[in-house]
């Protein structure tokens, strides 16, 4: 390895933790009933349907360019299907691009079902 970039990696692990976080921490935040906040599933409609996150809004690839559901003004929680997916940070890309404020939800909804926390399906809310 070379030398060792120190004011890189600090860079680089204070924008990581500005811009992602972990399901416990989204879970957490939900149970305070934040206005300020809008959770994005950028998973397939089908998916979606199956089940998501509470209150979650889907917003698949194709729908990120002047998306429906999302506020200026909000704190938007976007997520994917599991760790590997990198299509949530492809979707938090693009809307930062337009000026939402974004993060990243680590570990997506495979790990938000291993943890166990709350679900809802299509015949609870709508698919965006």
């Amino acid at each position: 390895m070379s030398e060792y970039d120190f004011k890189n990696a600090e860079a680089f692990f204070a924008a990581r933790q500005a811009f992602t976080t972990g399901v416990h921490e989204l879970e957490v935040l939900l149970q305070q009933n934040p206005t300020h906040v809008v959770v994005v599933d950028v998973r397939m409609p089908r998916d979606y349907a199956a089940g998501h996150i509470p209150g979650a809004i889907n917003l698949p690839r194709g729908k990120w360019t002047n998306p429906r559901g999302l506020r200026k003004n909000a704190t938007h929680y976007v997520y994917c299907y599991d760790q590997t997916c990198h299509m949530g940070g492809e979707a938090a890309l693009e809307l930062a691009r337009q000026g939402y404020r974004v993060v990243e939800v680590e570990g997506g909804w495979d790990r938000w079902q291993t943890k166990g926390y709350r679900s809802e399906t299509e015949t609870e809310t709508q698919v965006a």
